[in-house]
């Protein structure tokens, strides 16, 4: 085996492992506290809890909310000016993939000056970031685990993959109870977020046995607990997806991706559609264009899909991207790519802007932009 490498933050996990987060802040010399989040949790009343666990220890809190769904380029600069001139020390980001994604970049400016998109691609962050702190409220993103954050560029209309160890927090606290206040759709998209980096890490050209495991882990987790969740909200479905989240995002912040997220990068940034909503479109697809070149891959991941259904084995690769499609169906998400875009005139610039994503570099499958055309034509 080639030398590899596994990075990961400190993890607390377990319900009410957020009465730690003021502990977690001291410990890394925190007075000053700047506080990532959106308005969503602001109702959820999560943020106002987390302003009140740092206070009963007598930390500073500033509030940075300017957040969108797929965080621009200009919040993440207004928050690095804000973070800068309020004399901040730590950072906490509180959320989903969005404000999580934005407090890194926010660190990143803040420690490195410039602009976000002198920092797209691997490994340009040459600077210590903030000491940093997450807390994940969905079981997707694995944000709060990775080496990626991913940042619109308004102009270009496109989602930047920013990829550095820098980006890795000094911290995540994971606390599945905070799921209870999410909609059905939140889980679904998320939980499915989550499968699709498990799939794409496991058959990565950068996968290693320290990845892989964590991969068909998390696929496991998702597969037997995902239903339950969503249609329940049962506490112990909810951790178990909590679990699989960070196991997912511990494989593909270290193996990578691959051109599922590439293209729902390219989606995201010209028309600004949820990320988790691209994967169950996409996802199938990905794996049949992939499949020639990772058979046996494929079969694992099948024999986990399937005996999750009661129905164990191995060959059968094809059967097991059926029971993905057929599972997305019974949930009643979107599986087809005509119901999230408004035409199709935009696929071949999507397309050729989705080949020099990062995310397509790692993929087990050389794909031109006519390839990714012709998945585009196959789920739409």
């Amino acid at each position: 085996m080639s030398v590899t490498k596994f990075a990961i933050p400190e993890v607390i996990f377990g319900n009410s492992s957020l009465r730690y987060l003021a502990q977690c802040a001291l410990r890394l010399g925190a007075r000053r506290i700047f506080l990532v989040s959106d308005p969503g949790l602001e109702k959820a009343g999560w943020v106002q809890h987390v302003i009140d666990i740092l206070s009963e220890d007598r930390l500073e809190c500033v509030y940075y909310n300017d957040v969108d769904s797929n965080p621009r380029d200009w919040q993440v600069h207004e928050g690095a000016r804000l973070y800068t001139e309020e004399r901040a020390d730590l950072i906490i980001g509180l959320g989903g993939g969005s404000p999580i994604d934005a407090a890194k970049g926010i660190a990143t400016i803040a420690s490195n000056g410039g602009r976000i998109h002198d920092y797209e691609g691997a490994n340009r962050i040459m600077r210590p970031l903030p000491p940093m702190i997450f807390i994940p409220t969905t079981a997707g993103s694995g944000s709060d685990i990775s080496q990626y954050c991913i940042i619109t560029d308004v102009e270009r209309q496109l989602k930047m993959s920013i990829i550095s160890r820098s980006l890795v927090p000094n911290v995540s606290i994971i606390d599945p109870s905070l799921l209870l206040t999410k909609t059905v759709e939140l889980i679904l998209a998320s939980a499915i977020d989550a499968l699709a980096h498990a799939v794409e890490s496991y058959v990565s050209r950068l996968a290693s046995p320290f990845t892989e495991t964590q991969a068909l882990y998390a696929i496991r987790l998702i597969m037997e607990n995902l239903e339950t969740a969503a249609r329940t909200r049962n506490p112990a479905a909810l951790e178990k997806l909590s679990i699989a989240s960070t196991a997912a995002g511990m494989s593909f912040s270290n193996a990578g991706l691959g051109i599922g997220h590439a293209l729902a990068h390219s989606l995201g940034g010209r028309y600004d559609v949820l990320h988790g909503l691209v994967h169950p479109v996409l996802l199938p697809h990905v794996m049949r264009y992939n499949l020639p070149v990772c058979r046996e891959k494929m079969d694992n991941i099948a024999a986990v899909v399937l005996q999750s259904c009661d129905t164990a084995g191995t060959g059968r690769a094809l059967e097991g991207i059926e029971q993905l499609e057929h599972m997305f169906r019974s949930l009643q998400v979107t599986t087809r790519l005509r119901d999230i875009l408004p035409d199709d005139s935009q696929l071949e610039q999507i397309c050729k802007m989705a080949v020099p994503d990062e995310c397509a570099l790692t993929n087990p499958r050389e794909a031109t932009w006519a390839d990714l055309m012709g998945i585009c034509k196959e789920a739409w």
